[in-house]
């Protein structure tokens, strides 16, 4: 997928966390945002600057791919007639079964 590089604005800043002096005092975290979809991205796991520029534009390539997806189809999940009527069917066999273990009252 192409991302036309005039629809995004892209801010660099200094990631937190560990790493000490290097990582205080250097902006190489990127914060990318797709002006069309509003998406942002930010990438900061990376040592510099043009890596965690490739992997935000990789994850916010897979977000437009995600968002142009359309969600699956719901199939169906209740259960049809034939399956109902054998379900009941079965009950009343069971029940049947049951009432013939009682023990029988002789008047």
């Amino acid at each position: 997928m192409t991302i036309n590089k005039q629809d995004l604005d892209i801010t660099f800043f200094k990631a937190g966390g560990p790493g000490g002096q290097h990582r205080n005092k250097t902006e190489t975290a990127v914060r990318i945002h797709h002006r069309p979809s509003g998406i942002t991205v930010t990438a900061s796991e990376r040592r510099s600057r043009q890596a965690n520029i490739e992997h935000a534009l990789e994850r916010l390539a897979q977000r437009l791919e995600a968002m142009r997806r359309k969600p699956r189809r719901r199939i169906a999940t209740k259960p049809g007639k034939a399956a109902r009527e054998r379900r009941l069917t079965g009950k009343r066999m069971r029940s049947q079964r049951k009432q013939q273990r009682r023990r029988v009252d002789v008047d």
